[in-house]
């Protein structure tokens, strides 16, 4: 019998499992390993923040998919893979041997060489352990004990998380402000997104006295407290939130994978490892050589249904289905309220409607996994 092991419980697994309860493949032992029983869908994440969904409503529990899928769940953390001998090993110590192995795990923050930050931010993934943090720092800011909260990171995720928590804070505290701030060291917010878009959520920020800094690359983070880097700048702050850019997992620079120059998994346009034939991977911890797209779960999202395909033709020795990235991805971007903002290429739309359009689409996604109908 062949063994077929899922690495991470991310976006595209979850299609890959779905996918694999729908049409059966004999011969295979399909092994999951995350190291959480559930699994947070990033689209929602802004909205669990701000208050508008549980953590059920934007959480997939694994083990049912799992079992839907006729898959096993091993709850723990990828902390080696040996490539050369298809083994990979667990943070409980066990080690799983392969035949097909795909790798969904996804990413961290970058934090290069940002003295303390490590230390006294709280670091936007795993989700798992920043919710627990942000349930925290909910109940510090409940009994006064925050007044300044400051976001690291001015790409959607970064914007997005900081509206969510000034909604959040409002609706707690009413009569007792916390003061919100921003810092990217790009030169403007949403520095990826049409003009239209960026001039909407400047407008946001502004109206909720929300403070922007630009052009502010953190060089060192203390508690309560940033530096900026070339200039006497100094940012107080009782708590520290880092969603900058995407990095990869530590322990695939070891794991004998062919990896790009930011040291993410190279994979061809069928989601393959450029230099095993066996491993695949999908979602931010891999880059399509030579293709440029960004670090989103859209893409994950889409990579989904072509990677089960392409793992159950692999385990079945057949040609293998190529992967194209869309160019232009639909950004719906949250702004705390039930309010939203559309970002198509150079048009942008928003309104109460565009978040009732977003949670239709978050909520169907959520309802795949959970509404599985046993053939």
């Amino acid at each position: 019998m062949k063994k077929l092991v899922l690495i991470g419980g991310g976006h595209a697994h979850v299609e890959v499992l779905r996918q694999f309860g729908l049409r059966k493949h004999s011969g295979v032992e399909v092994t999951l390993v995350s190291p959480d029983r559930h699994t947070p869908y990033s689209g929602m994440l802004p909205g669990l923040v701000a208050g508008h969904y549980s953590f059920d409503e934007s959480h997939i529990d694994l083990p049912p998919l799992a079992d839907y899928a006729g898959a096993r769940v091993v709850l723990a953390q990828a902390v080696r893979l040996d490539a050369a001998r298809r083994v990979l090993t667990l943070s409980n110590g066990d080690a799983i041997a392969y035949d097909i192995a795909s790798i969904n795990v996804g990413s961290t923050p970058i934090t290069g060489s940002v003295a303390g930050a490590a230390q006294h931010a709280l670091m936007i993934k795993p989700v798992a352990e920043f919710l627990t943090n942000w349930a925290t720092l909910v109940e510090r800011v409940r009994v006064g004990a925050v007044k300044s909260v400051a976001v690291v990171g001015g790409g959607a995720a970064g914007v997005e998380i900081l509206l969510a928590m000034h909604y959040r804070f409002a609706q707690m505290t009413p009569h007792r402000k916390v003061q919100c701030i921003l810092l990217t060291d790009a030169p403007e917010v949403l520095a990826q997104h049409a003009t239209a878009v960026r001039k909407q959520l400047v407008r946001n920020l502004a109206r909720k006295g929300i403070a922007v800094h630009c052009a502010t690359r953190v060089a060192r983070v203390e508690a309560g407290a940033l530096t900026a880097d070339g200039v006497e700048q100094r940012v107080s702050a009782d708590a520290i939130i880092w969603v900058t850019g995407a990095a990869p997992p530590a322990w695939l620079e070891s794991s004998g994978l062919a990896l790009n120059d930011r040291k993410f998994i190279d994979i061809n346009q069928y989601l393959q490892s450029t230099s095993q034939a066996e491993v695949f991977a999908a979602g931010d911890c891999s880059t399509i050589a030579g293709v440029a797209y960004p670090k989103s779960g859209v893409y994950a999202v889409r990579q989904g249904p072509v990677l089960a395909e392409n793992l159950r033709r692999a385990l079945s020795v057949e040609a293998l289905l190529a992967y194209t990235p869309q160019k232009r991805a639909l950004a719906l971007i949250s702004t705390g309220e039930r309010h939203a903002i559309a970002s198509w290429g150079p048009l942008s739309v928003h309104g109460n409607w565009v978040w009732q359009w977003k949670d239709r689409i978050d909520q169907a996604f959520i309802a795949k996994y959970r509404n599985l109908n046993p053939l």
